[in-house]
């Protein structure tokens, strides 16, 4: 039988998805945002912590350690064909530390309280964070395409944040003319505009488009790339970066070292070795092959539920199912039957309405994540899911 330590627990596990504990909720395995639970376990992986073992008296600078710095330079010209010198990046413990790093020094340097631009829909994470530093948030509106660049005000941002690459969560990539319609309202505004890449490399038709950072590589541009680490790596290393021009990058500098790096030393040297392998494109390649069958996989098993619509998607890390129909108010209340009754069976679905700043203002359905779960227990969340979307159909 199963071991103290691995056996199921009903009051822990009550709907069989995997148990919880002391430390960690009982998982959703349709939850948004969770990564396909794939630990790495490479000798290069290991051999990693072990030369960072090797050097855990050392203690890397605030702005990062040198070493990591270069190979995430050495990353973004690989991966992402942006070219740019080790100087203009920063270790982040992720994309909301990142922002909030970049908010503070902006707010500091123009002293007063910000006016920043958010897609709408968008990440709530975000935006959230936009407003715990007090900013005062604007929607812009996007369609299919993503940002509606025609749409942008002018002469009332100080920055704007975006995800050209694979907007959130409609999926949708900046058209290159949009993308310099954008650089060029920035750089008429003095907007800062912040690039959230935060699953580009995750892609799974074509290659993406080129950065805003690409795009922009003046010593006085104005586009801040973040990035993180947590999608493709593990989200317990907290580590990302954010890749900011000389200008941006000097009001940067005094307030981390005045706050201090808020990455583990420790475990910003084995990253460093890790990536100097080669062995994370590797990686990535693997778990772009499982969320592309488990995309595959959604549109299965959720075909001929009626009134869905699974959109199409280029990658990710999430699927957007969208209820069809002509009565804006019926698929609002389906959307708030589908979350409960989802949430209900343990599935951690999200209504895609919330996405939108002003509710119920945008889409109906239903947002759920890729990862989350092994391969076997999403199939049956899927098929879970399915059943309630058929129960609460209208023409059932």
């Amino acid at each position: 039988g199963a071991s103290p330590a691995t056996a199921a627990d009903p009051a822990s596990d009550p709907h069989g998805w995997g148990a919880g504990s002391a430390d960690a909720p009982a998982r959703q395995p349709l939850a948004p945002g969770e990564p396909i639970p794939s630990a790495i376990n490479s000798p290069a992986w290991r051999a990693a912590w072990r030369e960072a073992a090797a050097r855990a008296h050392l203690v890397a600078p605030p702005l990062g350690d040198p070493k990591l710095r270069e190979e995430i330079a050495d990353h973004l010209r690989r991966m992402r064909a942006t070219a740019r010198s080790a100087n203009d990046v920063v270790v982040t413990a992720g994309t909301r530390e990142g922002l909030g790093l970049l908010l503070t020094a902006l707010g500091t340097t123009r002293g007063r309280g910000l006016v920043v631009g958010v897609e709408d829909p968008g990440l709530p994470s975000l935006r959230g964070v936009a407003a715990r530093h007090g900013a005062r948030i604007v929607a812009l509106p996007t369609d299919a395409e993503g940002l509606d660049t025609a749409r942008l005000p002018e002469g009332v941002l100080d920055l704007v944040i975006v995800t050209p690459s694979h907007q959130y969560p409609l999926g949708g990539s900046l058209p290159l003319v949009r993308r310099r319609e954008l650089l060029a309202w920035a750089q008429r505004g003095g907007v800062v505009i912040v690039e959230d890449d935060f699953d580009s490399e995750l892609r799974f038709t074509g290659s993406p488009l080129p950065t805003l950072a690409a795009l922009d590589d003046r010593i006085d541009g104005c586009v801040v790339l973040l990035g993180t680490f947590s999608r493709t790596v593990a989200p317990a290393l907290s580590a990302g970066y954010l890749l900011a021009p000389e200008g941006i990058r000097s009001t940067l500098e005094p307030v981390r070292r005045e706050l201090g790096g808020p990455v583990s030393s420790v475990v910003q040297f084995a990253l460093a070795h890790y990536l100097a392998t080669g062995e994370l494109r590797r990686h990535t390649a693997r778990l772009l092959r499982r969320y592309a069958e488990r995309r595959d996989l959604v549109s299965e098993r959720l075909a001929g539920v009626p009134e869905v619509r699974v959109r199409p998607m280029d990658g990710g890390l999430h699927a957007v199912l969208e209820f069809v129909g002509s009565d804006p108010a019926l698929l609002r209340t389906r959307e708030d039957t589908a979350v409960r009754r989802a949430r209900a069976a343990g599935l951690g679905a999200e209504p895609l309405g919330g996405y939108w700043q002003r509710r119920g203002t945008g889409m109906a359905g239903l947002v759920i994540g890729l990862g989350g779960s092994d391969d076997a227990t999403f199939d049956r969340a899927l098929r879970a899911l399915a059943s309630v979307l058929r129960d609460d159909s209208p023409s059932t």
